[in-house]
């Protein structure tokens, strides 16, 4: 099953493509978008390695992987529903990592939130996973907010996979979660 294209009330959400790797040069090369996973700007050569990345990913679950979100036919950033991974994330295909990125100028709009609500909701009753994750810094209070406003329940906190020099990486990372059962019953 390959993935859909979403619709939400504003945004558009398309599988990434090759064609889409100019949005992602855009986004990573933020250095306030990388803020909290890299601590700064990413070159080309990292982007074009992360986009292989982000392409392969797909290849992974049927349906799961990279979206790209535009809204009016402007790009606002990425989201994505790929398989959980990590060292001590089991290999799961029934779980999934939840995840956003976007570009400053569309921040604080609830894109975010309205992205990542369509990708629960498709992950959920789509793909038919039994739960999605959301990881990220302790420090990065946006990021928690989200996914804290969309319904994921606080997990545990755990130390930062980043060697990188990041403000808060001491703080570790934290985890989120919601279920099936959970996110049917939200709309109660």
């Amino acid at each position: 099953m390959p993935q859909e294209i979403l619709q939400t009330e504003r945004i558009t959400l398309v599988p990434l493509a090759d064609e889409h790797f100019r949005w992602e040069l855009e986004l990573d090369s933020d250095p306030e978008v990388m803020r909290y996973l890299s601590g700064r700007a990413s070159t080309r050569d990292e982007v074009e390695a992360a986009h292989a990345r982000r392409m392969a990913a797909a290849q992974r679950v049927d349906g799961l992987g990279f979206w790209i979100g535009v809204v009016d036919g402007d790009f606002v950033g990425w989201w994505i529903l790929q398989p959980a991974h990590g060292p001590d994330q089991p290999d799961d295909p029934a779980v999934a990592d939840l995840g956003f990125r976007l570009l400053p100028r569309h921040w604080r709009k609830g894109l975010a939130s309205e992205g990542a609500q369509a990708l629960i909701r498709y992950g959920f009753d789509e793909i038919g996973l039994d739960r999605i994750i959301a990881q990220t810094m302790t420090v990065n209070a946006r990021s928690r907010a989200v996914v804290e406003r969309i319904g994921l329940t606080y997990v545990r906190t755990f130390p930062a996979s980043s060697t990188a020099s990041i403000e808060g990486v001491d703080a570790g990372e934290v985890e989120y979660e919601i279920t099936h059962e959970q996110w049917q019953h939200l709309g109660e």
